[in-house]
C-alpha cells in the first residue's frame, strides 16, 4: 500500500527556514516522481516544487525560486524541501505527492499525482 508521511511544519518567525520530510512506505521512492503542493485557507491547492524519478530533474514556483530547494534520500525512501526566507504569505497545509510518471512541464499539476499524504501546517508569523 502506498503511503506518504509528511513530518517537519511548525510555527517559524518571517526569515526563518523549515525543512519538510515526505517519507514513503510501501514503494520505492525513487521510482516515483514527487510533488510538493500547498493550500491556504480559501485558496486552492498550489503545485510549489517537484522532481521527476528518472532525471531528478527539478521545478519550483516562481514564488519559491530561490528560497525552496527539494532533494531526494533514497537510501531513507525521503523527499525533502528545505525552505528558507520564509514568508507570511508561505504559511499553508503543505502536502507531498507521488507518481509513477511525471513529465517535467506538468509536474507542478495536482492532477498529475494519484498518492497524496495527509499534509503538514506551516505557519510564518511574527
Amino acid at each position: 500500500q502506498v503511503q506518504l508521511v509528511e513530518s517537519g511544519g511548525g510555527l517559524v518567525q518571517p526569515g526563518g527556514s523549515l525543512r519538510l520530510s515526505c517519507a514513503a512506505s510501501g514503494f520505492t521512492l525513487d521510482y516515483y516522481a514527487i510533488g510538493w503542493f500547498r493550500q491556504a485557507p480559501g485558496k486552492e491547492r498550489e503545485g510549489v516544487s517537484c522532481i521527476t524519478n528518472r532525471e531528478g530533474s527539478t521545478e519550483y514556483a516562481d514564488s519559491v525560486k530561490g528560497r525552496f530547494t527539494i532533494s531526494r534520500d533514497n537510501a531513507k525512501n525521503t523527499v525533502y524541501l528545505q525552505m528558507n526566507s520564509l514568508k507570511p504569505e508561505d504559511t499553508a497545509v503543505y502536502y507531498c505527492a507521488a507518481e509513477t510518471i511525471v513529465v517535467i512541464t506538468t509536474c507542478l499539476g495536482r492532477e498529475a499525482y494519484d498518492y497524496w499524504g495527509q499534509g503538514t501546517q506551516v505557519t510564518v508569523s511574527s
